[in-house]
Formats: structure tokens, sequence, C-alpha cells
């Protein structure tokens, strides 16, 4: 045995000192994605794997990069991205790979497929109030739209969960009932093809409408479902604030008695009414891990969220989609209704408005029809000054005359809060945002700096200047704890035989300057990203490659793909 260990070593050894490499990365402090401190190494790629990592003095690679001085590490997971349809516009990414991003994870709620033609439709109606955001629907199923955007070019790897906001529009259309027994069966169904897609579990999105429509025993069906084939359900709760005890007993119960791991997105106590809560949540999650069950977190590294303007106003209104939504709020007897419902605390909805606690701390980032994007940037009561009305009343003529929910920005949570969730051992992060770009269409309207900033400034602001927790810590919670979580197999960690998803970095120079007076702007301190084993930024420079795959979750049937190249 020891003879054959030698022979192993003497292999290895002599395959490393001589063998070329396309890519050798050379005296950085490398950084697994485990855990475990940095150590100065070199990293030597193949095609698109990882093939040696140790001592390459005597190796020679077709491509060499210095990494004196600046830190390695697997490429990062956005565990919450919602850059769905910005790579259909822009397929480099640029704020993301900017932050070093190489997998992009969609599905809060609403998926890309499946879709019927009502959907498509839809969609279609949506780009002709919003033109700065058109492109071809050439897909119909979730694994179709993830197969289009490898097939387009993109420069990060792709997943997604499927939606059970999708699943329920698919079947029930914007109706607020629950399904009958045969609407449920093809509900189950659609996740059933999706996850043999290789979605990665079920994704909800429960203060939305039609989301909120559904209740509990709904979700579990579909997280059944999920669950045989490995899957996981994540979940922008029911409630981040008022109600957010019996939100996360929810979550408890929908992953015990849907026999799944579940997990939290962009974890939040929202409201400063709210803001103490943190310590029952935690103790709630803490519990159930004991109790056998997963449940995990993830979150941005800011202080304000954003949504719509759909989140000030009740669910009912908002029955039937955009059109019977507008409709509403044109009616005199409807619109006091629901007025006189924003204006009042509730645990039944959740009320974003109330829970910034002042409309100066609601800020509108985007509008759809020109007439209204002089108000980009300008809060809610900044508007309604203007209008001459309330705040709940100017709410409602915004999304009347842009027909969209307007993109906003709500002030709720707590910096305390924040870092203290960053510390805590099984949370991750995403973005919740698109990946944008400082040029084009993006310009049309402002986003929340989340989009250009959510990694550079966790590990600017939080590690580097704060030290709220170590290098190698957020490392691994960008790493190997998203992708463990989702049982990706040969991403997250840098070790032979992975993926060559691989970053450089310089650890003293990352930081954000995307800011809400004007978010356009790349983070810096990202030197070099490889995705595949390809080069999409060289120097701080995109290089135009987009080698991006489909990412496909545990349940994945080969044969209900249309390509079967990507893992």
């Amino acid at each position: 045995m020891k003879n054959l260990l030698a022979l192993v070593v003497s292999i290895v050894v002599f395959t490393s000192c001589q063998q070329k490499f396309d890519v050798v990365i050379r005296g950085g402090t490398v950084y697994d994605g485990t855990g475990k401190p940095g150590v100065m190494t070199d990293v030597g790629i193949n095609a698109d794997t990882i093939a040696f990592l140790g001592d390459l003095t005597k190796a020679k690679g077709t491509t060499e990069i210095d990494a004196t001085g600046l830190a390695v590490a697997p490429g990062f997971i956005n565990m919450l991205s919602w850059a769905t349809e910005s790579l259909i516009i822009d397929g480099n990414s640029q704020a993301d790979i900017r932050q070093g991003v190489t997998l992009e994870v969609f599905g809060e709620g609403m998926s890309m497929g499946p879709l019927n033609e009502t959907m498509k439709a839809e969609m279609l109606a949506d780009m002709q109030r919003n033109p700065d955001w058109k492109y071809d629907i050439d897909w119909t199923t979730l694994g179709e739209y993830l197969e289009s955007l490898e097939r387009r070019g993109v420069a990060p790897n792709v997943a997604s969960f499927i939606g059970a906001t999708s699943v329920r529009i698919h079947e029930l259309g914007f109706a607020n009932r629950l399904p009958n027994a045969d609407e449920l069966e093809r509900m189950k169904a659609l996740v059933k093809q999706a996850m043999e897609e290789g979605a990665m579990g079920v994704g909800s999105s429960l203060i939305y409408a039609p989301a909120n429509y559904s209740n509990t025993e709904e979700l579990i069906e579909l997280c059944k479902v999920a669950g045989d084939y490995g899957g996981m359900y994540i979940t922008h709760m029911r409630s981040e604030g008022n109600n957010i005890f019996g939100a996360v007993n929810e979550t408890i119960r929908i992953a015990r008695e849907g026999e799944l791991p579940a997990e939290i997105y962009h974890l939040k106590m929202a409201g400063q009414e709210n803001w103490w809560k943190l310590d029952s949540v935690l103790a709630m999650i803490d519990q159930a891990n004991r109790e056998g069950l997963k449940i995990t977190a993830d979150m941005y590294t800011y202080t304000a969220g954003a949504t719509g303007l759909d989140a000030s106003m009740p669910p009912w209104v908002q029955e039937g989609g955009i059109k019977e939504w507008i409709k509403r709020l044109q009616d005199p007897k409807i619109r006091k209704r629901a007025l006189d419902e924003m204006r009042k605390p509730s645990d039944t909805w959740e009320n974003l408005l109330l829970m910034a606690g002042s409309p100066d701390r609601v800020l509108l980032l985007s509008f759809a029809q020109d007439s209204l994007k002089r108000f980009t940037g300008k809060t809610l009561a900044e508007v309604a000054a203007i209008y001459g009305k309330s705040p709940e009343e100017t709410a409602m003529d915004l999304v009347i005359t842009d027909s969209t929910r307007v993109g906003t920005a709500y002030f709720m949570m707590s910096e305390e809060n924040v870092k203290r969730q960053i510390a805590l051992p099984y949370l991750s992060f995403g973005s919740d945002a698109e990946s944008p770009a400082t040029e084009g269409v993006f310009l049309k309207s402002n986003t929340h700096p989340r989009a250009y900033g959510n990694v550079a400034r966790l590990l600017g602001k939080y590690v580097r200047d704060e030290q709220v927790i170590p290098l190698e810590e957020a490392i691994r919670k960008l790493t190997s704890l998203p992708a463990s979580n989702l049982k990706i197999r040969q991403r997250g960690t840098l070790a032979p035989g992975y993926f060559a998803d691989v970053v450089v970095f310089d650890p003293q120079r990352i930081q954000d300057h995307a800011t809400f007076e004007n978010p356009h702007q790349y983070s810096t301190g990202m030197v070099h990203v490889f995705v595949n084993g390809s080069q999409v930024l060289k120097d701080g420079a995109h290089t135009g490659a987009r080698p991006g795959r489909v990412v496909r979750g545990p349940g994945w049937k080969q044969s209900t793909s249309l390509s079967s190249t990507s893992k």
C-alpha cells in the first residue's frame, strides 16, 4: 500500500512539473471555499476543469496569471438573482461578473417557465407597456428557457427554481381562490417536469398577488414533488415584519411536511417596530435544525429592499393582473376601500409603505412611461407634494399612469441586524436584482445599488473594513455553502476535477461604488474571472466571452433536456 501511495504521489509531482496547462494562476492566496484559511499556492486549469492545486513552478500555462498579493477563490454564487431578463438583453452580465459572480440562481416565486399561451401574451403586453425591455420568447418550459440563455450566450452559469407563482398562474391565472383537485394535480405535474429538466426546487414569493392567494397545503403538495427529486424549497415568506413568526412557522411546516430543505430568501426584520424580533426568528430556525430539518437563509447587504408599489397595496385589489388592478384603482368606491387599508397596519398582508415608516423612505426607481421618468430617484413624498395628493393616492396614480408596478425601494431594516445576519453560519448571499451594465437601456431607469455592489459590499465594507466575518468565511458563504444547499456537484470549491469557475481579486481594493442616488457604478477590485475555464474578466475588463452553461438540479433527467453537455 505504501509503495502504491508513493507511486501515485510521484506521478502527481511529475505531472505537475512537466504538464502544460491552459491556464496557470501563480502565487495567489488560495481560498478553496471550504472556510479554511488561505494558502499561497498555484492553480492549474485545463479546458473547463481545475486540474491541479499546488506548486506549479516548473509547469507552464498557455495563459499565465500573476496573482501575487491577490486572493484566488471559487466563483461566487448569487443565490437570489433576477437577471432573468437582463441576461437576454445583455449576456455579458457586467455588474455581477465584475463582482466575481459565476452562477446566477433564479426563481423567486416567478420563473421564466412553464408558460402557456396566455402567459406569453401577457409577457408581450408587458413589453409593449415597457418598450425598454424587448426580446423574443423562444421557449415554453423552464428547461427550455435556461437552454435558450445558453444558446444566446451568457457570461455566467445559470440555474433556476420553478416558481410556485408561475405554476399557479399557468393553471388558475390571477384568480383569488384555491386550486381544485384536478388543477392541483396539473400544477404538481408541472413541478415534476421542471425538476426533471433540472430545476433546483420550488420557489415562492408569498407577499405578492397572486402568490399570497395560495395556502400552506397547496405549497406543501408542490414541495413534496420537488422533495422526491432531491430539491429544496426557497421562499420570500408571507411576512418579513408584523407576522414574521407565523411566516417562519409556515416555512418550517412546509419543510417538514414536504420533506425537503427550506431556505428563507433575503432574511430581514422589516419595519423598525419589528427589528427586535431577530433573536426569536433565529431561535425558531435553530430549533427546527436541531429537530433534523435543514433551514437556511440568504440576504443582501443593504438596509433597504426593492420591489414595486404593489407592495404598498392590499393583494385583493390586484386580483386578475395589472389591467384589473388598474381598473379597480379607478373605481371611486374600491379606491377608497384600498386607501383605508393602505393606512392601517395589518397582519394579513405586508404593507411596505407603512413598514418604511414614512413616504420619505420610499424611493422611486423605475418607470416604463417617458412622461414619468422625471420622477426617477425621487421619494414618494416628493412626488406626492408635486401631485398635491396623499402618498397613498399618489402611489395609485403612478401605477395607473405607468401601467406597471413601478420599481420602488423601501428603507426598512437596521444596520445592526444586517451585521448579525452576515455572521450566521448557514447564511449565503443573493442580490435580489438584475445584472445590468452602465450603458444602453439599463440607464433609462435606476435600480437598487445591490445590482452592482452586493458581493463587493460584503467583501469590502463588512469583511475588510468592519471585520464582521473573516475573508475565508465570507468566501465559504459565497461558494461551497450555496453549492451544497443546492446539491450542485463539482462547483463551489477549488479542487481538482471541479469546474474552473475561478475569481482573482484584491481584498484590499474590492469595493462597491453604487449608491441609491447614482446606482449605475461598477464595483472595483475584481481582477480576473474564469467561467468553465474561459476568462470573462481580464485585468478588470470584460473580455466579451460568454461561456456560461445551464447548471441543473439533482432531479435532472438528461432525456428531458435539449442539450446534454451541461451539468
